[in-house]
């Protein structure tokens, strides 16, 4: 967390600025679960004692995505308290509103609604954590700024060209631009930029007159060859990048001599992972930035362990070393614990229990001992007994000689036992290594690992089905466009060459399954909502439809969408198609202006007759799909 500071006049602006507060994180934990609660209510604290012009966030505000009503009325509370009041705000926005806040159905800065008293205006990014998803396109921090007691900006509805318009303040004589992006995947990010597909609007008088102030929530430490943000890669006019979402506190200014803008990485507030980076303490055009020290941060102490670099003390042909590495163990413990006992007496603020991580590195023919008997000793000390001690063996190195290198018994391994896979990754492994006659034959692995990863995180029930169809959908278009004849072997030829040719353009794939397929599921999931809703009067209108028409088409059940046909039918006795429904949702929340985010459009499915051919013009499944499709969900469970 950090303050811009100066004297205190009228032509200084006072921002306190903190990122990746995670509200919410550990909540039901009953050591940890209010620690996130108690450090953002002390950066709201320090906002009211210090007067700041306005607080500024850098994302990832809330933990989860969809964070629980616990979460919400804390956060709902700590606003309220502490940035609601009477105290009048002291500059003026230039800008646009309707633009800063194109997302809003109430698109102005809060401070300027007459129905609130806000002394301490928020304005916050969205970050990975609680990035805005669903239909609609909402996240947490959207309901915080239709209650007024947040300023959402920095959300991009475009996937293919990112248009940055600041948010235009003026204090005095001081002018900011603000501009703010919320979270993007990084690889899709980092291909927009290489496209020359972001561009930072500027104003269009006294453009250098401006302090330019940055806002970004993504990854700044490389992570893949496209799994980061580069400096580089932002414009040079800017003053200041303020980088969220990595965890490690570099809260000092970094000038970046390329660029020659400078970046301040405040870090977290709280810490969410055991390790190194978050064991740091966290805390005209001419800026100062001073660092304000929280003080309700519970105290993380880590220490790295080598078993080899101590032979003097320990050899693993010993039967006792084991007994020997746990009590020398239990004593780098105690040392810990001594120091946080210390700290925590000259800040009597400071939680009680602290968070202590030992790494023991065991390589060289050691054996680890018992964690969860170790943990028992420090059940009252210590707030994460439970993960004290973390075994992991680095790979040894051993000397090569090039001359006896047999380059085909070479194997491909981790880079250490502590890598960490996503759930794409292991669908791809598991289909890599899988048996042939569970292969997949139509869909391929990165689709399919994209739509479990929808599934796992962000609970898309509909994400593997509407995959599903998007593949199949696209591999009929293809084989009606190369007139396949209707024979089985030539069939499944073409659906190979097919296959393969999606898998060899990665990036195209990535992006059609993102924002065709995942866009379908999301929309799907709205309109389920509605039906769910549907008046008595026109389910029995569907009841009585149900008899009429074709009844024995031959399609199986189990593919339908929803409890039988009614609901299919359901749709089209109202009269809209998804595609009408979402446009006039769009009219009537943008108040006369086009506002909400664009996405693309599908037909649904048409209930296929009896015996149709996958050439059949007038269909868009027939059996031999219907037999892909169920081999490639077997194979995925």
């Amino acid at each position: 967390m950090s303050t811009i500071n100066s004297e205190d006049d009228e032509d200084t602006f006072k921002i306190l600025i903190a990122t990746d507060i995670h509200l919410g994180y550990m909540e039901k934990d009953p050591v940890r679960g209010k620690d996130t609660f108690v450090t953002f209510n002390e950066i709201l604290d320090h906002a009211q004692k210090h007067e700041v012009d306005f607080i500024l966030l850098g994302g990832d505000l809330f933990h989860d995505n969809k964070p629980s009503r616990k979460t919400i009325h804390a956060c709902l509370e700590s606003l309220r308290k502490y940035c609601m009041g009477d105290r009048p705000v002291q500059f003026e926005i230039l800008s646009d509103q309707a633009v800063n806040f194109y997302n809003s159905m109430f698109p102005w800065v809060n401070y300027q609604d007459e129905n609130f008293n806000i002394s301490i205006p928020v304005f916050s990014i969205h970050g990975n954590h609680d990035d805005p998803t669903g239909a609609d396109a909402l996240c947490a921090l959207d309901i915080l700024s239709c209650a007024g007691l947040l300023n959402h900006f920095g959300h991009s509805a475009s996937v293919e060209k990112i248009d940055i318009s600041p948010i235009l303040l003026r204090k005095g004589r001081t002018k900011i631009a603000l501009y703010g992006l919320g979270a993007i995947p990084d690889e899709r990010l980092y291909r927009m930029f290489v496209n020359k597909q972001v561009t930072m609007l500027r104003p269009k008088e006294d453009e250098d007159s401006w302090f330019n102030l940055f806002v970004i929530h993504q990854n700044r430490s490389k992570h893949g060859a496209t799994n980061y943000i580069p400096e580089q890669f932002l414009d040079d006019f800017l003053n200041l990048v303020v980088w969220g979402h990595e965890h490690e506190c570099k809260i000092a200014p970094c000038q970046n001599q390329q660029q020659h803008f400078y970046v301040s990485q405040p870090g977290s507030s709280v810490v969410t992972s055991l390790s190194p980076g978050e064991a740091v303490k966290k805390c005209g055009k001419k800026m100062k930035m001073q660092k304000i020290a929280l003080e309700t941060v519970r105290t993380f102490y880590m220490e790295d362990i080598v078993l080899a670099d101590h032979p003097d003390l320990f050899n693993p042909d010993n039967p006792k070393v084991t007994q020997a590495i746990q009590a020398f163990c239990m004593e780098k413990v105690e040392m810990m614990l001594d120091n946080a006992e210390r700290e925590r007496l000259s800040n009597p603020r400071q939680p009680g229990k602290p968070l202590i991580r030992l790494r023991v590195d065991y390589a060289g023919g050691f054996e680890p001992f018992s964690v969860h008997r170790f943990s028992q000793k420090y059940m009252d000390r210590v707030a994460n007994p439970k993960d004290i001690v973390h075994f992991f063996r680095r790979r040894e190195q051993k000397e090569k000689n090039d001359n006896d290198l047999d380059f085909g018994n070479l194997v491909s391994r981790p880079a250490s036992d502590e890598m960490t896979l996503r759930v794409e990754d292991l669908v791809k492994q598991y289909f890599q290594t899988a048996e042939k006659k569970v292969q997949l034959s139509l869909l391929t692995e990165r689709g399919m690992g994209e739509a479990v990863q929808e599934f796992v995180d962000k609970e898309e029930k509909d994400a593997i089905e509407e995959l599903v169809k998007f593949q199949l959908e696209k591999t009929q278009r293809f084989l009606k466009e190369r007139r396949t004849a209707a024979e089985e072997e030539k069939i499944d030829e073409e659906v190979r060459k097919f296959r393969e040719s999606r898998k060899k353009n990665a990036e195209e794939e990535d992006e059609e399954v993102r924002e065709d397929a995942m866009t379908r599921a999301r929309a799907q999931r709205s309109e389920d909502a509605v039906l769910v809703t549907a008046s008595s009067d026109e389910e029995a209108m569907d009841t009585g439809m149900k008899g009429s028409g074709d009844s024995d088409d031959g399609f199986p059940a189990t593919l339908t969408r929803g409890r039988g046909r009614a609901r299919g039918r359901a749709r089209g006795a109202r009269g809209q198609n998804p595609t009408a429904r979402g446009s006039s949702q769009r009219r009537r929340g943008s108040s006369g202006r086009e506002s909400g985010p664009s996405s693309r459009t599908y037909k649904p499915l048409s209930v296929p007759a009896k015996n149709a051919s996958i050439m059949d013009g007038r269909t868009l499944i027939c059996p031999e799909d219907v037999c892909l499709m169920m081999k490639c969900l077997n194979s995925l469970y």
